[in-house]
C-alpha cells in the first residue's frame, strides 16, 4: 500500500472545473455516488447532479461498475476529492446540441410539459423549451396539446439566458412553401389590401400581388378589383425560400394590357386555358438579339420592379 501511495504521489493529476474525465461509480450512499477517476481519492456525485431530471434513483442514473463521462464542477478540496456532475455535463451537451441544430435551421421535436397564458412550455433536448401561442398551429385548446410531441423550429437560442423558443407556424410555412412551384397557377383569397398590392392566402402561404404585377396596364385602385375575402387564381412569380416570401402575378394571364381591369371574372375562370397559352407563345417566340417588343408578359420573363416600396411590403410579407 506504501508503495501505491507512493507511485500516486509521484503521478500529477490535474484536475480543473469544467473538464470532462471519465470515472467508474463504485459506491453508492445516501448522498450521492463515488465515481473512481483514477485520482488520489474519489470524485463525488451528489444526487441532485446525478441525472438531468429529478428523482432519478441512482441506481439508474449511475448504475455500479458503469464507466460514464462526468464534469468537475468543483475542484479538489483538501482531501483531494472533486466534485462531479451528470446532470450539468448533460445541459452543456444539450446546448451544444441544440445550437448546432439552430445554426443549421434543423427541425426538432418538443413534448409539451405545462403551459401559460403565453403558450406553452416543454422539454426540448433535455432542456426548456417555449411556444408562443401565435406560434402554434392549434391556439385555442392549448390543453389538449400536454403531453403531445410536437415539430417545431427555432425562433430565438440564447445560452446565456437559457432561451430557447420555438414555431410549429414556422416550420408549417416553410413546408407550404416548399410546395410552390414558379410558374404554377394556384387559387388564393384575398387577405389585405395596400395601396402596393394585394395579399393573399396560398392554403397556410401568405404571397403579394405586387401592383405592378396585376395588368400590364396602369392600376389606378385595387380597391376596384379586389375585396377582402375573394377567391382569385395567381401565378406564382418567385418564391424566396431564405427570406420565407412568395411573390405572385396576374398579368402573365391577360391576352391585352388591361383585360383584367375591364373583365376580372372571366380571366379568372380561364386562367389554366391562358396560362397555357402564355407558355407557348414564350416557348415558340423566335430567339433574336435584338431587343424584343412585346405586348403579351409570360412569367419567366416578368423582371423584378426593385422599389422603395418593394422594400417596406417585405416586412409586412414576412408578418402575415
Amino acid at each position: 500500500m506504501e508503495d501505491f501511495e507512493k507511485a500516486l504521489d509521484q503521478h500529477d493529476y490535474q484536475f480543473s472545473k469544467g473538464q470532462t474525465v471519465k470515472g467508474t461509480v463504485s459506491e453508492h450512499t445516501s448522498e450521492g455516488a463515488y465515481i473512481d477517476i483514477g485520482g488520489k481519492s474519489p470524485g463525488f456525485v451528489p444526487t441532485a447532479e446525478a441525472h438531468l431530471r429529478t428523482g432519478v434513483p441512482l441506481s439508474e442514473s449511475l448504475p455500479l461498475g458503469e464507466e460514464l463521462d462526468f464534469l468537475i464542477v468543483r475542484e479538489q478540496n483538501e482531501d483531494g476529492q472533486v466534485t462531479l456532475s451528470r446532470r450539468q455535463l448533460s445541459i452543456k451537451q444539450a446546448w451544444d446540441n441544440i445550437l448546432r441544430l439552430s445554426e443549421n435551421s434543423e427541425t426538432v421535436q418538443i413534448r409539451i410539459t405545462s403551459l401559460n397564458k403565453g403558450g406553452v412550455i416543454g422539454d426540448v433536448e433535455g432542456l426548456r423549451g417555449f411556444i408562443p401561442r401565435s406560434h402554434l398551429l392549434e391556439r385555442e385548446n392549448l390543453e389538449s396539446l400536454v403531453g403531445q410531441l410536437l415539430n417545431a423550429n427555432f425562433l430565438e437560442v440564447n445560452r446565456e439566458t437559457n432561451k430557447i423558443v420555438l414555431s410549429q407556424r414556422q416550420l408549417a410555412k416553410a413546408a407550404a412553401i416548399s410546395k410552390l412551384t414558379k410558374g404554377s397557377l394556384v387559387a388564393g383569397i384575398v387577405v389585405k389590401l395596400q395601396p402596393y398590392g394585394v395579399f393573399v392566402d396560398l392554403n397556410g402561404v401568405t404571397g403579394l400581388l405586387h401592383i405592378k404585377q396585376v395588368s400590364n396596364a396602369r392600376i389606378e385602385s385595387l380597391e376596384s378589383l379586389f375585396t377582402v375575402g375573394q377567391e382569385i387564381q395567381v401565378v406564382v412569380f418567385e418564391v424566396d425560400d431564405y427570406k420565407n416570401r412568395v411573390s405572385l402575378v396576374t398579368k402573365v394571364l391577360e391576352n391585352y394590357p388591361g383585360e383584367i381591369i375591364e373583365n376580372l371574372e372571366e380571366l379568372m375562370k380561364s386562367a389554366p386555358e391562358r396560362l397555357e397559352k402564355a407558355n407557348t407563345i414564350e416557348a415558340e417566340a423566335p430567339v433574336t438579339t435584338e431587343a424584343p417588343v412585346t405586348t403579351v408578359t409570360t412569367v419567366t420573363t416578368v423582371t423584378t420592379e426593385v422599389t422603395r416600396e418593394a422594400e417596406a411590403e417585405a416586412t409586412e410579407v414576412k408578418e402575415e
